[in-house]
């Protein structure tokens, strides 16, 4: 890959600043735009607070920092751009409208990238013209901290765009995979949900209250799962033990192919979670915000070994 790379980022918030946070300290130039001014504008003091929390020195942030450069425009932010990341909110037509401005102003072979969760990148770029160039990377919040990023080809992806962007996220320190068709979720997001329908299903079955399925998760299965994927302990305690357990277990799980009622009765009850004070469980602003400490630190030291 390039050791120097022109990079637009497309969206300056949570995602966006964490994205060209990584690629500015990588040593790329990044030109980071957003609509609205205050977002924009304190980018940089986010940027350096996030390096700092990472426990990067003053010279490290300063050095990522002047790689960084602001755009009151997307024309303005692509127009000499090697590789685009648009990092607007989860909004299809919106994120349509971007990639139609961008690829108006972009140079012809620039690489372009949605960043999202969920929506099919197929249905993102089906308007474009150059779609061969476009692809899908899915950053995991908060995307400065979480190694993954998944990169989705489309029907329509050049392997060699997706090759070069693999190549540029492993060397920015990114553990990226390669996505070979365009699935809703993704892979991580479809492992992610099929267990927390299960969860639900446990607690909206009065199998066990919400506090036992994070118990469970987190006392057991949980701690391994971060050295230890499923596919690799299923090859540990042999395929002939998985389909004995599978033959004696699936058929009872859950297999709903929609929403839980019980998850939409949360909804339409504002219990929306740490937000609004009960969701699965209660919560105080005290409790919620120890949790999301809890999470920083964990993220924060598991950086901190990675970097060692």
């Amino acid at each position: 890959m390039d050791t120097h790379l022109q990079i637009a980022v497309i969206g300056a918030g949570l995602m966006g600043h964490g994205i060209a946070l990584t690629l500015a300290r990588a040593g790329h130039s990044v030109t980071l735009t957003d609509p609205h001014d205050d977002t924009l504008h304190s980018a940089p003091a986010r940027i350096s607070a996030s390096l700092k929390a990472l426990g990067a020195s003053d010279a490290e942030t300063g050095a990522a920092l002047a790689n960084v450069t602001l755009s009151a425009t997307v024309e303005a932010a692509v127009g000499k751009a090697d590789v685009v990341f648009e990092a607007a909110p989860e909004k299809l037509a919106l994120k349509q409208a971007i990639f139609a401005e961008i690829e108006a102003s972009a140079p012809a072979e620039a690489i372009l990238a949605s960043n999202t969760s969920v929506i099919q990148i197929t249905k993102i770029m089906d308007g474009l013209s150059g779609r061969h160039r476009a692809l899908g990377t899915h950053w995991w919040n908060p995307p400065h901290m979480i190694p993954l990023v998944e990169v989705i080809k489309t029907e329509w992806t050049d392997a060699a765009v997706a090759d070069r962007m693999l190549a540029l996220l492993a060397d920015a320190g990114k553990t990226p995979v390669m996505v070979e068709k365009d699935v809703p979720g993704f892979i991580g997001n479809r492992l992610q949900h099929a267990l927390w329908r299960e969860a639900i299903s446990l607690v909206e079955n009065g199998i066990c209250d919400a506090a036992a399925v994070d118990t469970v998760i987190k006392s057991s299965f949980g701690r391994r799962l971060a050295v230890l994927g499923p596919l690799e302990n299923a090859d540990l305690v042999g395929t002939d033990l998985t389909l004995d357990i599978h033959e004696n277990v699936l058929f009872d799980l859950e297999s709903r192919q929609g929403p839980s009622p019980y998850l939409q009765q949360l909804v339409t009850e504002g219990r929306l979670g740490m937000k609004s004070g009960e969701g699965f469980r209660t919560w105080t602003p005290e409790e919620a915000d120890e949790v999301r400490a809890r999470v920083a630190r964990h993220l924060t030291r598991l950086e901190g070994i990675l970097h060692d």
